[in-house]
């Protein structure tokens, strides 16, 4: 809802557009590429043990080369104990294909790459200015990133919220106190 007044008989105010708030849209930091998941579950003898000679043939003859370019998830999804070791292999298999790879499932994967998109931002623009934090996205923005880019806001901005610029929740505000 976009908030419209009348000065004149003939001119139409937008009062959002003409607000002093920043919009902060954390879909702008959507990574685009292929996300797969890896779940080493398969590979165990009655799915409990993992054999080594068993799981180093199937990474010999695996095609790798089918993850070219992915953000790949290694997880396992069964209760079974899984040696480091076995991640460490998956991960030097992966390596030269994946664009990046990640221990955790695909919500682990989402965090970990909104997480290093957002680690350098800069986030000078926003000092001492009122933000708002984009509620609504077309892609699925983890909580994670919420509260990572609440951190960094909160260190420079004279307000956060969350929401859309004409119906926002207060989040943090500045009021020049200090410790």
């Amino acid at each position: 809802m976009v908030k419209i007044t009348m000065e004149n008989s003939d001119q139409i105010i937008n009062k959002v557009a003409e607000s002093s708030l920043l919009t902060f849209d954390l879909e702008d930091f959507y990574i685009p590429g292929t996300r797969v998941s890896f779940d080493i579950s398969s590979l165990l003898y009655e799915g409990l043990i993992l054999k080594e000679k068993d799981f180093r043939t199937f990474l010999k003859q695996e095609d790798w080369s089918q993850y070219q370019g992915k953000f790949v998830s290694v997880h396992c999804s069964s209760d079974a104990i899984i040696p480091t070791w076995a991640y460490m292999l998956l991960a030097s298999c992966l390596q030269p294909y994946a664009r990046k790879v990640v221990f955790g499932d695909l919500q682990k994967l989402e965090e970990v790459l909104f997480y290093e998109a957002l680690l350098h931002l800069d986030v000078e623009v926003y000092r001492d200015r009122k933000v708002v934090v984009k509620g609504c996205s077309k892609v699925a923005v983890p909580v994670s990133a919420y509260l990572d880019i609440t951190q960094k806001l909160v260190a420079v901005a004279k307000s956060v919220m969350f929401g859309e610029a004409c119906s926002t929740v207060p989040v943090f505000k500045n009021l020049g106190k200090s410790i």
